[in-house]
């Protein structure tokens, strides 16, 4: 499993023109799921994410968590983290989880952050989506179990 956070100030995914998650202060979660994927890597990277000290303390250090801060999360299905691009110029696509596999194993990322407290905006599975993302640093980080 592959998380590719982004520490946002804001941030929104539109599906066929309305709004269907919106956060402020947070991460933007794009989660790609591979085939050996189970449950348990599901719930490592989400508690992973929920305890990470990426947002800058009183002295400018990052040391606090998204607990810390009052963050939330907007989490969005991105099979494309497991394109292969390094042969040829189109990017294969079979190292990703095919979504009868995968769209479970999404479900419970967002649920296990949601137990720990947070709130958690989402996009839609499967659909085209337009992702806002107003990037906070810029701070990114590849979560990878």
């Amino acid at each position: 499993m592959r998380a590719l956070l982004q520490r946002v100030s804001r941030a929104s995914v539109t599906v066929d023109g309305r709004v269907v998650g919106r956060i402020e202060r947070g991460f933007v979660v794009l989660l790609g799921v591979t085939h050996a994927d189970t449950r348990a890597e599901a719930e490592w990277v989400a508690a992973k994410i929920a305890g990470l000290r990426v947002f800058e303390d009183e002295a400018g250090k990052m040391n606090l968590s998204l607990a810390d801060v009052g963050g939330e999360l907007l989490v969005v299905s991105q099979f494309t983290l497991y394109g292969d691009a390094r042969k040829g110029r189109r990017p294969s696509f079979s190292d990703a989880a095919a979504p009868e596999h995968a769209e479970p194993l999404v479900d419970t990322f967002i649920e296990q952050l949601r137990r720990a407290g947070f709130t958690v905006a989402t996009g839609v599975f499967g659909a085209h989506m337009d992702v806002e993302i107003h990037n906070d640093g810029p701070v990114t980080l590849l979560v990878e179990k």
